[in-house]
């Protein structure tokens, strides 16, 4: 593997690709066998890694320095030309789906990517590609509104990303400086915001409408991949969220007000887990990577080979600067079968997840590389969430590495977080369904409706009157995924019931519980979702009873740890 700096960028031309996979439809319409489909398809496979190849290098070199007028204006570029070109891959993808062979393609593919291609046909048409390069455009202008922040602090300018761990200063007056900081950016930037976002309602409900949808919320499940549940089942589960999780994360929030000695818990200090502060990594960025080089090399063989990979390739981007995009992703890139990993290292626990969230992303895209059948990397992002949060736990064997003697402090924060952030995620949820429900509410009324959901699954939650603007309903404004990527948010939280069953499974048989999870990664999306978790051993978040048998299982690790 070369060096990530090393790699060519070369902008695709894609009417050269649109040729190309018009060449490649009429020689898969000519096949006369299942297997010489499937030699045809695997062309479709060369093309479609070389244009995601070039197009997430442009989007990698973009976000790690917005202000790069190369790479921004070759985003711009995949903006504006993805659109009509994936409606000729969907229009290449019926064929596929129509084939007199399908059958025997399907026992080679899987069932999963004949669903999906279901689900994307219903999902793009040529009269709305307009409406997807604005869509497109709508996002990127978000994205570069919140990572042009400049915000003046002690002497220095700091981005959002360098804002984090004054927010979670353990001097309850920083943390409030801090926080007015931040809100007053939010205030100043408020309308473009709001404009933003109510260009994305409307853009979305149209694209909806002409394709026959009622709303975007049913179009936005087939973008999803919602291959195996759909929206009655996501109901039943925020509906267990509300009545059974509730009350056992306000249970949390208590603990943690009481820890702090503060008579209220405001959202100033939802982020401190102790007086002294939440635990810190110790020692420098470089020093972290090379304790994630260690733990994964003890780990297992599979974690070795992968995290050496990626530190001999330089495939982490994970140190904060000015102009680079706030928050952090795992990408890949197919030509190379690399992950990539783009993060914003700022001092806090955070900079740990990147070397376990992050990497358990990538450890799966690592594993599913060496798969030939390109669709079994597509996986739905439940399961890559579910493979990503379930490493944060099967790391914390190796925590000291990282923490040092407040390793167990660090354990006790990790599952207090990962249990309050349940409720959280499902109102992002919920605050969605709202908003494409009724695409017609103004920004006002839908602040008002994320101030309700906050009173239903957050109950204890006050805000410091330095923070008028996310007090009076703007806070979900800070979410990336409302505005670049809607319905996302709940497989977060589904995943982290997933993750949640292997932690309580690892209490009784670790290695048990490592090899499932192996299989689970080595699976892809070989199978649906549903069924993936079955045969790791864990239940469906969605059956009745799931949610409050984690609730009584986790209880018992909590009281262990405090």
């Amino acid at each position: 593997m070369m060096k990530f700096k090393d790699i060519p960028y070369s902008r695709i031309d894609f009417e050269r690709a649109k040729a190309e996979l018009r060449d490649i439809m009429k020689a898969f319409s000519g096949a006369e066998s299942p297997e010489a489909q499937f030699e045809v398809h695997r062309r479709y496979y060369t093309l479609m890694g070389h244009i995601r190849t070039q197009a997430t290098l442009a989007e990698i070199r973009h976000s790690i320095d917005t202000s790069d007028a190369f790479y921004e204006e070759e985003k711009a570029y995949y903006d504006r030309e993805m659109p009509e070109f994936s409606n000729l891959e969907t229009e290449y993808k019926k064929l596929l789906f129509q084939s007199p062979y399908r059958a025997e393609l399907e026992k080679i593919i899987g069932g999963p990517a004949f669903k999906n291609i279901e689900l994307a046909a219903r999902s793009v048409s040529e009269e709305i590609i307009p409406l997807m390069q604005e869509e497109n455009a709508l996002a990127t202008e978000y994205e570069k509104l919140l990572a042009k922040a400049r915000i003046d602090w002690e002497g220095n300018v700091c981005n959002l990303s360098m804002m984090t761990p004054y927010l979670n200063d353990p001097d309850r007056k920083v943390r409030r400086q801090a926080a007015g900081a931040v809100n007053a950016y939010f205030e100043s930037v408020s309308e473009e915001l709001d404009s933003l976002y109510d260009k994305l309602v409307k853009n979305r409900t149209e694209q909806a409408r002409k394709l026959g949808f009622a709303n975007y919320t049913e179009l936005g499940y087939c973008r999803m991949n919602r291959n195996s549940y759909w929206r009655e089942d996501v109901e039943r589960f925020r509906k267990q969220i509300r009545e059974t999780w509730v009350p056992f994360a306000e249970e949390i929030w208590e603990k943690r007000r009481q820890r702090l000695g503060l008579e209220r818990l405001c959202n100033i200090d939802e982020g401190v887990s102790f007086p002294e502060g939440t635990p810190k990594p110790v020692g420098t960025p470089e020093e972290i990577l090379k304790s994630g080089q260690e733990m994964y090399r003890e780990l297992s063989p599979e974690t070795k080979e992968f995290f050496d990979f990626m530190m001999e390739g330089d495939l982490f981007d994970v140190f904060s600067r000015p102009h680079k995009q706030v928050g952090g992703y795992m990408t890949y890139l197919p030509d190379y079968k690399a992950p990539f990993i783009f993060a914003n290292f700022n001092g806090t626990a955070g900079d740990v997840d990147v070397v376990t969230h992050e990497c358990g992303h990538a450890f799966q895209g690592y594993i599913s590389g060496k798969d030939p059948i390109m669709e079994h990397a597509d996986i739905t992002m439940e399961t890559a969430e579910t493979h990503s949060m379930s490493m944060e736990f099967f790391t914390n064997p190796w925590m000291e590495k990282f923490f040092g003697g407040r390793a167990k402090e660090f354990l006790l924060s990790q599952l207090e977080d990962a249990i309050t952030f349940i409720p959280y995620g499902s109102m992002v949820d919920e605050f969605q369904h709202i908003v494409y429900d009724h695409p017609e509410m103004t920004p006002a009324e839908r602040k008002t409706a994320w101030k309700e959901l906050e009173k239903a699954y957050k109950p204890h939650l006050s805000y410091i009157p330095e923070c008028s603007f996310f007090e009076a309903g703007g806070f979900w404004q800070k979410q990336h995924h409302i505005y670049s990527s809607p319905f996302y948010y709940i497989d977060y939280v589904i995943a982290q019931t997933d993750a949640f069953q292997f932690r309580l499974m690892m209490e009784q048989d670790y290695h048990k519980a490592w090899e499932r999870y192996l299989e689970l990664c080595r699976e892809s999306a070989s199978d649906f979702f549903t069924n993936m978790i079955r045969n790791a051993g864990l239940k469906s978040p969605f059956e009745e009873g799931t949610i409050g048998g984690l609730v009584t299982g986790l209880r018992e690790i909590y009281q262990k740890l405090l």
